[in-house]
């Protein structure tokens, strides 16, 4: 562990870093590092920039990854992995965050632009500043501090910076992971993706998640002679309503764990079915986006829709069909007892002042990815949750905070 003088000269360090960590997070924002599924072309030149500043800070030990892709310009999809030697390299402490962003959305929602970051009362605007950014920023000044100040931490420290986290991770993390072998089960892994305002969640577990596709297919007809066809929005309403109430009494467990603790089964997006209000639809496109507790399977979740479906669809007199256009099986947990989490919550303690609580999720980020290769993955920021907002902004006083948790949590040992 730091000393309490080792402690202070690093904090000390950070906090003189203010106009620096604000600078490197002026010129990462003006880089729109959007995947191709996003229109963009990828992270090739966020990657060069980060590498060439990585070096310039002192960095020794900095590789650049490239998956192959041929839907972006460059040819690949780059991660950067930035190491520091410890006293020992018997582990691995890694903090992983992501290179991509997602595009903006429309330009009349957003005050600024969305490319060049807005300093305003103690906030930073811009797309991407705090998804991923603001990890990313608080990270290397982290390890800034310690390689300026001469610190050897305990163990290894590694940033991993990766590829396409928005959009699957098949040229990041998954391949990474397929590829490299850079992870062994004894490394304390973090994913700053992901938290509250306060800080004082751990991310340990995620629900399953499963987006469910109901195509309804009727008779169209003229709305004036309903007897002449068959109204598949009439059906699929009703489908609706009943799925809504008989999932949530099926599947009505609750699981402390998380926040909501319970499953949420929640009708979402609607197609658009006809053109005219003078015509009966004969085929209405509804889904379901369900986020489900690790305890049931998807499997028994998606063969009771069909059921429940086919119920009303005999009703009705229609066909339906329902499809999973996304299905992802929750990874084991990460235990609440951990030495990462433990690791980390002591390092919340020492610098926020609140007591820190694994806790799980709804959502999805890349741990479930690590989860599901068998390594402890805890998910931690203090951060606002604007990602993926029109005005997206980071707390400047949060990259400070949490480059001084990862800098604790570096001298343990």
């Amino acid at each position: 562990m730091w000393s309490k003088e080792d402690i202070e000269k690093l904090f000390a360090w950070i906090d003189s870093s203010r106009p620096q960590m604000i600078e490197l997070q002026k010129k990462l924002t003006a880089i729109p590092a959007i995947g191709p599924k996003g229109g963009g072309p990828g992270e090739a030149e966020k990657a060069a920039f980060v590498l060439g500043r990585l070096k310039e800070w002192g960095f020794s030990d900095v590789e650049e990854v490239r998956a192959p892709a041929d839907d972006v310009p460059s040819g690949y999809r780059p991660s950067v992995i930035a190491r520091v030697p410890g006293r020992s390299s018997e582990r691995t402490v890694w903090v992983m965050t992501h290179l991509d962003i997602v595009p903006p959305g429309a330009r009349d929602l957003w005050d600024t632009d969305p490319y060049e970051v807005v300093e305003k009362d103690g906030k930073l605007y811009g797309r991407g500043v705090e998804d991923d950014q603001q990890g990313m920023t608080s990270s290397i000044f982290a390890c800034r501090a310690l390689i300026e100040l001469g610190l050897k931490p305990a163990f290894d420290v590694a940033l991993l910076l990766v590829a396409d986290e928005e959009t699957g991770s098949g040229f990041g993390v998954s391949y990474l992971l397929r590829e490299k072998e850079i992870f062994r089960k004894q490394d304390i892994i973090v994913v700053p993706d992901g938290g509250t305002p306060d800080g004082s969640m751990i991310e340990v577990a995620e629900k399953s998640i499963c987006w469910v596709k109901f195509t309804v297919t009727g008779k169209q007809a003229h709305a004036s002679r309903p007897d002449s066809g068959n109204n598949a929005h009439r059906a699929g309403a009703n489908m609706i309503v009943h799925l809504d109430k008989v999932l949530h009494e099926k599947f009505s467990a609750e699981n402390p764990v998380f926040d909501p603790p319970v499953c949420t089964l929640e009708p979402t997006k609607k197609e658009a079915n006809v053109e005219n209000v003078n015509t009966i639809p004969g085929e209405d496109v509804f889904y379901f986006d369900c986020r489900i507790l690790p305890e049931f399977s998807l499997d028994d979740v998606l063969e009771f829709m069909r059921a429940q479906a086919d119920s009303v669809a005999e009703k009705f007199h229609v066909s339906v069909k329902v499809e999973a256009v996304q299905k992802q099986q929750a990874a084991p947990p990460t235990p609440v007892d951990a030495d990462v989490v433990k690791r980390l919550a002591s390092a919340i303690r020492e610098v926020y002042g609140v007591e820190p609580r694994p806790q799980g999720i709804g959502g999805g980020t890349v741990a479930a990815l690590l989860r599901d290769e068998g390594f402890d993955a805890a998910v931690w920021g203090k951060l606002d949750e604007t990602a993926h907002q029109p005005n997206e902004y980071c707390h400047i006083a949060n990259m400070i905070g949490d480059a001084k948790v990862f800098a604790h949590l570096f001298g343990q040992e």
